[in-house]
């Protein structure tokens, strides 16, 4: 059948979005510029993702920290230090310790119209030299082996605590895919750009920070979207950090300064 670009947006509307298997390729090495509005900060919607939750308890660290507490707390930070900043209206994905599939997350965020959608993790390195702050965009080929593990990793929750995401028309989510994604990207390239400069000197950043993977809870076609690892877990230094409170709401008023100054820039990129 022929769809008819009204037919297109139309679905693109309704649709609970998960990405088909023609997902990119490789990310451009520099957003290519578009040319649109600016809309005001204040009249923004972001949704602010921690990651897991619930029986799903997300990386462990050596001293038993849980990742999905760590990213609750350093979200609920985030996002209401980002709204007294900005105005914005800051939605959280989840507000306890619950758990949601990944489809759920990227629908969270298509259903409110996001502007961006932020998912903050704290995760497991294969390697526990690896540590220090992250952003990632998605990519179906990793930049590197690091990051095709931890997109291994995260989009393997959903499969194991039994949800099935495999079931949108894949013609259609191509068509809605190829429509959107150049876009997408390169506002979530440019945010990733301005977030890597703006950070590096306020707090450690792991080794070629700016990165891209095949993470599930970024494959939506209409909201710019990047994961943050706000360090590893599976490292002793980064786990002493992670589990204090007090860094905890360090971590998340350095993340909503950040966004607050790169996201206009960013997202009329």
């Amino acid at each position: 059948m022929l769809l008819s670009f009204a037919d297109v947006k139309a679905a693109l509307a309704r649709t609970r979005w998960i990405a088909p298997s023609s997902s990119p390729s490789h990310s451009p090495s520099t957003p290519v510029p578009l040319h649109r509005p600016t809309i005001p900060v204040a009249q923004r919607t972001i949704v602010i993702d921690p990651g897991h939750g619930g029986i799903d308890p997300g990386a462990i660290g050596r001293t038993g920290t849980y990742e999905k507490h760590v990213v609750l707390s350093v979200a609920d930070n985030f996002a209401e230090e980002l709204g007294r900043l900005t105005g914005a209206r800051v939605k959280l994905t989840r507000q306890t310790d619950i758990f949601l599939p990944l489809e759920e997350r990227v629908a969270i965020a298509q259903g409110v119209k996001a502007d961006l959608f932020v998912s903050v993790h704290a995760d497991a390195a294969p390697e526990q030299s690896a540590r220090g702050l992250s952003v990632y965009t998605l990519s179906e080929v990793a930049s590197d082996r690091l990051s095709a593990a931890l997109a291994h990793r995260e989009n393997n929750v959903d499969a194991l605590y039994g949800v099935n995401l495999q079931h949108v028309d894949q013609t259609v989510a191509k068509i809605l895919f190829d429509l959107a994604r150049r876009s997408t990207l390169n506002q979530s390239l440019a945010l990733q750009h301005e977030l890597v400069a703006d950070l590096r000197s306020q707090t450690r950043l792991l080794d070629n920070p700016a990165r891209s993977a095949n993470f599930a809870v970024l494959r939506s076609p209409s909201v710019p979207a990047v994961l943050i690892e706000t360090g590893f877990l599976s490292n002793g230094q980064d786990e002493a950090l992670l589990c204090m409170p007090r860094y905890q709401r360090h971590m998340g008023l350095l993340l909503a300064h950040a966004v607050s100054d790169s996201i206009n820039s960013a997202l009329s990129a």
